[in-house]
């Protein structure tokens, strides 16, 4: 979802209809599934950065954006996100 011209956005809604802007900051495949590490899209500058991993999972025939609620996947997932990250410094 990330070019060398910048990062993507998203926007998504909850439950009760409330949409939030947010920005990929990576993607990844896991055992068949993707995965993206996102950030609020209006994060104030003296705000800590809360990157929130997510799943993209299929209903109906449409994307939705999960929560990882298994700690294996996860603490997985984290792992190959952080090692993906730090890759692109190197």
């Amino acid at each position: 979802m990330t070019d060398e011209y910048g990062s993507d956005f998203i926007t998504i809604t909850d439950e009760d209809g409330v949409e939030y802007e947010l920005e990929v900051l990576a993607e990844l495949e896991y055992q068949g599934k993707t995965y993206l590490a996102v950030v609020p899209a209006a994060e104030q500058e003296d705000e800590e950065l809360e990157v929130s991993l997510l799943r993209s999972d299929e209903e109906d025939g449409e994307p939705i954006l999960s929560a990882i609620t298994d700690n294996a996947e996860l603490e997985a997932v984290y792992q190959l996100m952080m090692d993906q990250l730090y890759e692109d410094e190197e």
